[in-house]
This record gives structure tokens, sequence and C-alpha cells, in this order.
């Protein structure tokens, strides 16, 4: 019967594997990782890495729901919270910016690998994630316009587009633990955005 200690250990070595996957998957790319790439890099049988996943599949699933059932809860918590539009948005692309610097290999993986995981119906959920990221912005903008926070000629779904396309690429060049830190980018993203770059 197994212990609680045995049962530590294996869900920390199950983390282990998912963490040395993430970094083939985002480096790589989903299809040019073996399983045998994963045991190697973690020193171990191919045979071994069966007795925590069933399929490289499995891992990414893991990765990827695990990390956006993260980053939405937050966004869920900046909609529901009591913060004004303005402070929400603010919150929002700060939130974005965070999971880009702790989840690199995962944003990563996401943005290279959703359309081919995509065409697979286990990963059918990766479709309603992106529909709900663009819930999400578009209610926070609407609602800056409506509160007079944003301009009332604000093209919503343009303005979302921009976000999307500019936060979120951010992970091909921002590297943690380099001289610009998470906070750092995320604050003159929102100077550039809410207030622009000319002067006066």
């Amino acid at each position: 019967m197994a212990t609680r200690e045995d049962e530590a250990g294996a869900g920390n070595r199950r983390a282990e594997l998912l963490r040395i996957a993430a970094g083939l998957f985002a480096e790589k790319g989903f299809k040019n990782t073996t399983v045998r790439d994963i045991a190697d890099a973690s020193g171990i049988q191919s045979g071994s890495l069966y007795h925590h996943f069933d399929s490289k599949e499995s891992m990414v699933d893991e990765i990827l729901s695990t990390f956006q059932e993260e980053l939405f809860g937050s966004y869920d918590a900046i909609l529901t919270s009591t913060d004004d539009p303005r402070t929400k948005l603010e919150r929002a692309v700060q939130v974005s910016f965070e999971a880009i610097d702790r989840h690199r290999h995962e944003v990563a993986i996401f943005q290279n690998e959703a359309d081919y995981l995509g065409g697979f119906e286990r990963f059918a959920y990766l479709a309603e994630r992106n529909a709900q990221s663009r819930l999400v912005w578009i209610t926070l903008l609407d609602d800056g316009v409506r509160s007079g926070a944003l301009r009332p000629d604000l093209d919503i779904e343009l303005t979302y587009r921009f976000i999307r396309d500019t936060v979120w690429v951010a992970v091909k060049w921002y590297r943690p633990g380099g001289t610009l830190t998470h906070a750092h980018v995320a604050d003159q993203y929102l100077h550039i955005l809410l207030d622009g770059i000319s002067h006066g």
C-alpha cells in the first residue's frame, strides 16, 4: 500500500516530467518532440515515462489545461471585482504579462500549437478558451467605453485584436530574470496603450 511519502514523491516526479516536456514542446514543437526525447531529457527509459502518462498528448493536455485554468481563474476574479473599468483593464494586462513570466513554455505551446492541436477532438476546449479570452477583453473594453474611462469612438473589436496580438507575442522575446521585469513591461505597455506615445 502506497504511503503518503510515496504518493508525494510520485506527484513531484510527475510535475518534473511535465516541466521538462513543456520546455521541449516549446523549444522543438509538439510534433517534433518524441516520448524518447522527453525520457532522455528526464534521465529515464521511455517505458518508465508510461508509468506516469499514456502519451505525449496526455502530457500537453495537462500542461495546457492546468495553465489555462489558472489564467482564466485570474481573469474571472478581475471581471467580478469591484474595481473601476480602467483598473480592471490594467489588471488584466498585468496578469497576462505575469503569465508569460511564470508560464513562458505553456504560453509558447499555446501560441505555436493551438491550431494543430485544435484539430483533435480531445483539444476542442482550446477553441472554447479562445472564445472565452475574446469575451474577457471585449467585456473589459466595452465597460471602459460605457464608463467614460475609454474614448467613445474606440473600435472595440480592433482594439481587442491589437491587445491579443501584442501582449502574447511578447513570449517570443521576453526572458524571465532579464533586465526587464514582467511588471515593468506591463507598465510600459499600459502607458502606450492608454496614454499613447506622442508628447503633449
